[in-house]
């Protein structure tokens, strides 16, 4: 039975201009080197400048991986809870949206699960160097959990989340947010400040 194997990554860490800083370059590089142990098929990443220069990083640890663009794994939000079903606390986080705003992020979620969140008829390994938003909605669908529970999936600057996907089969979480490769000086960016294990 074939197998899809996607390596999920946030991107490394970023500046406020949304450019891979040092740190985030050191993070991409561990992690392409912690991924050089698989048998990679193809490296695809978000459009915007931090997501593709983790690629690139990445990619140079897998030199027969192609590393291409895929436009579904773009930043945004993938679904905003009706105002009923929103927690409270959420509530200044989605000021402001509007029907209008809300349907392109949904479209996009959905062609984001259409493309990547399936099986193949060959055994697959992919990387997607994405966004913590894109991460979570994926995880979100690979436990098939309401659509609201992608909201409080963090993901650290490339952390690694692994799922796999087999026909007749529901999809098997084998890592989430793993930071493993990274020292304790590099774990644990793109959250907010707060005590961490």
């Amino acid at each position: 039975m074939a197998t899809r194997h996607l390596y999920l990554a946030r991107h490394g860490a970023a500046d406020a201009f949304g450019e891979l800083t040092d740190v985030g370059h050191h993070q991409a590089s561990l992690l392409g080197e912690r991924l050089a142990g698989q048998p990679v098929d193809a490296v695809w990443h978000s459009p915007l400048p931090r997501a593709a220069a983790s690629a690139r990083v990445i990619g140079g640890h897998l030199p027969d991986a192609p590393v291409a663009e895929a436009a579904e794994l773009a930043d945004h939000v993938p679904f905003v809870p009706p105002a009923a079903d929103l927690p409270p606390a959420w509530a200044g986080f989605f000021d402001g949206y509007d029907d209008a705003e809300r349907a392109p992020g949904e479209r996009l979620a959905a062609a984001l699960v259409e493309r990547f969140a399936k099986p193949t008829d060959v055994e697959t390994h992919e990387v997607l160097v994405t966004h913590a938003f894109q991460v979570a909605w994926l995880l979100r669908h690979a436990l098939d959990a309401p659509p609201a529970r992608w909201l409080g999936l963090d993901s650290g600057n490339t952390a690694l989340t692994v799922i796999e996907y087999r026909d007749g089969l529901p999809p098997t979480v084998v890592l989430f947010n793993d930071m493993g490769h990274l020292p304790p000086e590099l774990r644990w960016t793109g959250f907010p400040p707060s005590a961490r294990p």
